[in-house]
């Protein structure tokens, strides 16, 4: 014969009685220390999961891009490719006349012809920019000329670079792009995109098994008896889990019977990588999960009771590997209580980061200018300066998609101001992510070196940015208090040494690693190979068809590549794009015959390579911050072996202490 719910409620209360129900209440830190001590609050195993599922989701690992983006040097507006020397002295009384080539570059047509001098092609935003070229003009800057040899007359000077987006300007190959631990959105998604890849390695959403305990409870939807009520709690967890990183597993609600409540728990622990109760936890007759809680798996009950208003009935426990939180069954406590110790939890199983506050103050170092009448948006990237937070404007422009992937925010010029005064505070409303800076400032040179460098800092728990401005505007950040660290290799002309002679009073300099540089060139070509390459460049120079890539102005390598040409101003001299990648595209792709880049990149884009000499790859920082647990721990790291492995397999060897 089947007891009536008054016998049964009866014998509850019969137990009740015998039994201590609350183990012991416990202050708020003392359960969050025997939680967190029972329970790993770490990222689940990977899974690849295709790109369009991945939004939302935690990337596992780096990304590196496995192409450079753009793939091939562009135009950046619709005009003509020219070559910048041709335009030198233009002006409206005297205007250029150039006479054009006989092809149009649309985007996706590959150039058939090179600019030669006084010639000029027609080029549409996004075209590839051809050989000979190393700048485009605007349409609206030119006259056309119809004739037999139809040509434009150009009013005004076109620089070296004007209008050009270099191959690898965004994303070079082989670059980290994106790191472990980052959040997907949409911006991530167009990077993943752009980089060609269809699937992508992400961090496992736990799986959250989500009851409702109560004989008062009924479903949403269903009708709703006297002395019942709607089961809210259910709801907003199963929410919360989702909100949070996690995918909720709805158990539905389990009568307070005993047997009943048993039977749903250890379902749901069969399958969930957390289960969390709501209700069922007071001091009442309907108290039966702590009971069924201290009989299953080892630890079992963790804490009973805490001393929070509202939360006091928490319970949390742990079956085996899976934790179990059992929450109040108001709801203002159920829920005050899950925020407090279950949302943490989930978002470290997904990876996610801590929740964070919308918007912070920061100080903008530098004078940004900006143009009356539009209100301009601002991305930046944050930094702890001496004052508080720094505000970086990042400087990628609207074609870049990283722009986005390295911002921890944005701040707006108002349209009637004409810029932003050095030392003002901006508000920088987050994006995605929390506005808040990362452990480590490193802005200077980039380095795949770096790039493997800041994956082991994370793995110790140290968060990096990295900002890529070349050697000279890292050293100036780092001046101006704007970074921790300097990514640099700068030679000296005078006195042959690296880096070193650049530290001014106060800076220390870091050993980093040696990087080899050399002459790259297709291979075959009989001009480079097997000659050493000073020789190979001084006879190269001599040949007025061979055309060179340099760098710009500031880049640490710019500095090799002048004494190599010794004041020689060569073909292609005016090329300067930012990075090794673009100088090894430029070369792979015909468009010049020769340059100056690390011999890994040589070697990944499939170049001959004549070395020239090893560069001091290596980190300035102020010498009184070398005791901050970040710096210390980047600084540490450098001397560790995994890492000097690592940089091995790129070819660099590390430098002495």
């Amino acid at each position: 014969m089947t007891a009536s719910p008054a016998d049964a409620f009866l014998t509850r209360l019969a137990a009740a009685s015998r039994q201590e129900q609350f183990l012991a209440v416990v202050s708020r830190d003392e359960a969050m220390a025997r939680w967190r001590e029972a329970v790993p609050h770490a990222p689940l195993p990977a899974e690849t999961v295709p790109l369009h599922e991945a939004l939302g989701r935690v990337l596992a690992a780096d990304i590196a891009s496995p192409i450079d983006v753009p793939p091939f040097d562009r135009a950046l507006v619709d005009g003509f490719a020219v070559r910048s020397a041709d335009t030198e002295g233009a002006s409206e009384t005297e205007p250029r006349r150039l006479v054009l080539n006989a092809e149009i570059l649309a985007c996706g047509v590959a150039p058939a012809l090179a600019v030669g001098p006084g010639t000029a092609t027609p080029i549409a935003t996004g075209g590839v920019l051809p050989r000979g070229a190393d700048a485009v003009v605007m349409v609206e800057a030119t006259e056309f000329e119809d004739g037999p040899e139809p040509a434009i007359a150009l009013g005004q000077p076109a620089g070296p670079g004007r209008f050009v987006g270099y191959a690898g300007a965004d994303m070079a190959r082989g670059e980290t792009v994106l790191r472990r631990g980052t959040p997907v959105t949409a911006r991530e998604i167009g990077m993943l995109a752009a980089c060609g890849l269809a699937e992508v390695s992400v961090v496992r959403r736990p799986r959250v098994a989500v009851l409702s305990t109560g004989d008062e409870l009924v479903a949403p939807g269903r009708p709703l008896a006297p002395a019942r009520l709607y089961d809210s709690n259910g709801a907003i967890v199963a929410a919360s889990v989702a909100e949070n990183g996690g995918v909720a597993v709805p158990g539905g609600i389990v009568p307070d019977d005993e047997a009943a409540l048993d039977a749903a728990l250890r379902a749901a622990l069969a399958t969930a990588d957390l289960v969390v109760l709501s209700g069922g936890t007071s001091k009442g007759a309907g108290d039966v999960s702590h009971r069924i809680l201290s009989r299953l798996a080892e630890p079992g009950i963790l804490v009973h009771g805490v001393a929070l208003k509202p939360g006091k009935p928490l319970c949390l426990a742990r079956a085996g590997t899976v934790p179990v939180v059992v929450l109040p069954g108001f709801p203002t406590s159920a829920m005050f209580t899950f925020h407090e110790f279950v949302v943490p939890l989930i978002r470290a199983q997904a990876g996610l980061p801590a929740r964070e506050e919308e918007s912070v103050e920061a100080r903008l170092p530098q004078r940004l200018p900006s143009e009356l009448g539009r209100t301009e948006y601002v991305m930046a990237a944050l930094s702890r300066g001496a004052e508080g937070l720094v505000a970086l404007p990042l400087a990628k422009g609207s074609g870049a998609v990283t722009a986005f992937s390295q911002a921890d925010g944005f701040f707006a010029v108002p349209a009637n101001r004409s810029g932003i005064e050095a030392g003002e505070t901006v508000r920088v409303s987050r994006i995605g992510r929390a506005a808040r800076p990362p452990d480590l400032m490193i802005v200077g040179s980039h380095c795949l070196g770096l790039d493997r460098l800041v994956g082991h800092l994370a793995g110790r728990g140290v968060s990096a940015r990295t900002l890529w401005v070349g050697s000279a505007g890292g050293l100036a950040a780092l001046r101006r208090g704007e970074c921790d660290l300097a990514a640099m290799h700068l030679l000296d002309p005078e006195t042959g040494r690296y880096n070193a002679p650049y530290l001014t009073p106060g800076l220390a300099l870091a050993p980093g690693w040696r990087r080899l540089q050399g002459v790259v060139f297709r291979a075959g070509d009989p001009r480079f190979e097997g000659l050493p390459a000073r020789d190979a460049v001084a006879r190269t120079l001599a040949d007025e068809a061979a055309v060179m890539v340099n760098r710009n102005t500031g880049a640490g390598t710019r500095a090799l590549v002048e004494g190599l040409l010794n004041g020689a101003r060569p073909p292609g001299y005016w090329n300067q794009p930012r990075s090794h990648n673009a100088v090894a595209a430029a070369v792979a792709q015909g468009r010049a015959d020769w340059g100056v880049a690390i011999a890994t990149v040589a070697k990944d884009y499939g170049l001959g390579f004549l070395p020239l000499t090893g560069e001091h790859y290596d980190f300035a920082y102020r010498e009184e911050r070398r005791g901050e647990p970040a710096l210390a721990a980047f600084l540490a790291l450098l001397d560790d072996p995994a890492l000097a492995a690592d940089l091995a397999g790129l070819g660099f060897t590390r430098a002495g202490g």
